[in-house]
Order: structure tokens, then C-alpha cells, then sequence
């Protein structure tokens, strides 16, 4: 199972960016999608989150600002990241709970997309 993150790159403090995951592989279904970030000297931390089901939560930092939503046939989850501010600066990390063809489950995690947040 892989997963190919996208869209990172520098926008200056208010900008937007969407970042976009997809997962490849020997998949039967997928679970819950998620966003990480890690910061320069910081621990990964969890952004947001959607269930199967559609339901969302997100780290304090940035609710109302972000939204991820997912397109379930294209095995794919998005991050829209709106307002952004210098401290959501860090690497985007894209993960996936997935179910194997061999029923297997594992968390997959992509290779990371660098957000940069400065004027």
C-alpha cells in the first residue's frame, strides 16, 4: 500500500493550499484518512481526520480554517487549508487505515509535502 501526498509548497501568510493524497496498492477498503504536520523541532501532531463515514475532527489550531473531505472511489483525501499563518508551517504527512485484499489491516502513511507559511 502506498500513499502519494501533493500540493505542498510557499504561500504567504492569508493564502490557501489544498493538499491532496492518494492511495495505491493492494486495497480492499480504507478507514479513516487523516492529516499529520511536523513542525521544525516538533513532535508529528494529528490535523484532521474523516471517518468512513464522513465524520471530521480537527486540531484546535485549526478549525474553521481547514477542511478535509475524501473521495472514497479515488481511494483519495484532501486538505483545504485556508487563512494560513506561519505556524502551520511543517510537513503534511497524508495516513490511511487500510484493509488489505489478504485482510490485512495497516496504517500507510505518505511521503510528506512541505507546507511553507512566509511573507
Amino acid at each position: 500500500v502506498q500513499l502519494q501526498a501533493s500540493g505542498g509548497g510557499l504561500v504567504q501568510p492569508g493564502g490557501s493550499l489544498k493538499l491532496s493524497c492518494v492511495a495505491s496498492g493492494s486495497i480492499f477498503s480504507i478507514n479513516a484518512m487523516a492529516w499529520y504536520r511536523q513542525a521544525p523541532g516538533k513532535q508529528r501532531e494529528l490535523v484532521a481526520r474523516i471517518t468512513s463515514l464522513g465524520s471530521t475532527n480537527y486540531t484546535d489550531s485549526v478549525k474553521g480554517r481547514f477542511t478535509i473531505s475524501r473521495d472514497t472511489p479515488k481511494k483519495s483525501v484532501y486538505l483545504q487549508m485556508n487563512s494560513l499563518k506561519p505556524e502551520d508551517t511543517a510537513v503534511y504527512y497524508c495516513n490511511a487505515d487500510v484493509t488489505t485484499f489478504q485482510l490485512r489491516m495497516t496504517s500507510a502513511w505518505g511521503q510528506g509535502t512541505l507546507v511553507t507559511v512566509s511573507s
